[in-house]
């Protein structure tokens, strides 16, 4: 298909259960587009149910991109993504092709939309095992706040409640002696994007969400949780400490009930949603929100084929 632009990149962006993942299947099909996940969650193997990864069925012929790379104790870094992104977007675009970017995971979208040149620094073992040890002592939250004394501006773009980013700042500011904010800079980009933004209201929103949680138990949430620890998986390694798989591990554990574990898993899923509003503003001018209960296909294709709302990222 012809675009109005060289090199166009699509993405379709939105939080959680809103239902990006059907639409996009719908849009690559008729865009003879290939698929590039954005979505932190599905880059282990094994994780499934817990993540609501598209199975092979549903993706048929359409080729999907960073998923199921990385084994749940392997540690998939921003700067890792953005490489292999932009590989696989410029391989996409030499065979003819339209990469359709897909996720709610903001940092990983913001990397590829401004061409952020994320520090490649690599892991310290002993200083996370340091850092972790501290955060045992003071909690995540007085963790969070010794960040902020040295980097404000990477402590407000990182929750308390996410330890993991935290130590990660933190291992880099040690590390290196300089402030985290300051080693991600902004480059140019080889090609034009196009942000598509899908919504829904937030009550009908929370309620995809606990069906979605109560379907994941259907299926097996449960089995795939005592599975990956069968086979020898860390209850602590950073890929389990997603939302529902921690919940499901202290349940397997003895630590909680089914019962407390499910709400936990509902309670921060609406939690993560509206963080992921603090990502996707529907104040963005850049972004073109569609309403996920009316739209059609053609509409979006519409808007694609259209000059308008291509963007291209200052260097």
């Amino acid at each position: 298909m012809r675009y109005p632009v060289e090199k166009p990149v699509v993405l379709l962006v939105g939080p959680t259960a809103v239902g990006k993942t059907a639409l996009s299947l719908e849009l690559a099909e008729m865009l003879q587009a290939e698929i590039i996940s954005a979505d932190s969650r599905l880059f282990y193997r094994g994780m499934d149910i817990g993540t609501a990864k598209p199975m092979l069925a549903e993706r048929g012929d359409i080729p999907h991109h960073l998923i199921d790379v990385a084994d749940p104790d392997q540690t998939w870094s921003l700067a890792l993504f953005q490489c292999e992104a932009k590989a696989i977007i410029a391989d996409i675009q030499a065979r003819g092709k339209l990469p359709l970017v897909v996720g709610g995971t903001g940092q990983y979208v913001r990397a590829i939309t401004e061409g952020w040149q994320v520090p490649a620094q690599q892991p310290d073992a002993g200083m996370r095992a340091a850092l972790e040890s501290w955060a045992a002592e003071i909690g995540s939250e007085g963790l969070h706040r010794r960040l902020a004394l040295l980097d404000p501006t990477a402590a407000a773009n990182i929750d308390w409640r996410n330890q993991r980013r935290t130590v990660r700042a933190l291992e880099v500011i040690f590390n290196s002696g300089r402030r985290f904010s300051a080693q991600r800079s902004k480059g140019s980009l080889p090609y034009q994007y196009k942000l598509i933004g899908l919504k829904r209201e937030r009550p009908e929103l929370y309620e995809r969400v606990d069906a979605r949680i109560e379907q994941m138990l259907a299926d097996g949430f449960e089995a795939e949780v005592r599975g990956l620890l069968d086979k020898g998986y860390s209850p602590d390694a950073p890929a389990l400490s997603a939302i529902g798989y921690r919940e499901m591990i202290e349940y397997v554990q003895g630590k909680i009930d089914l019962e407390e574990a499910v709400l936990l898993i509902k309670r921060r899923t609406r939690l993560f949603v509206r963080r992921q509003a603090n990502w996707f503003k529907e104040s963005d001018a850049r972004i073109r929100w569609f309403d996920a209960r009316s739209v059609k296909a053609d509409e979006i294709i519409e808007f694609i084929m259209s000059r308008e709302g291509w963007l291209a990222a200052e260097g």
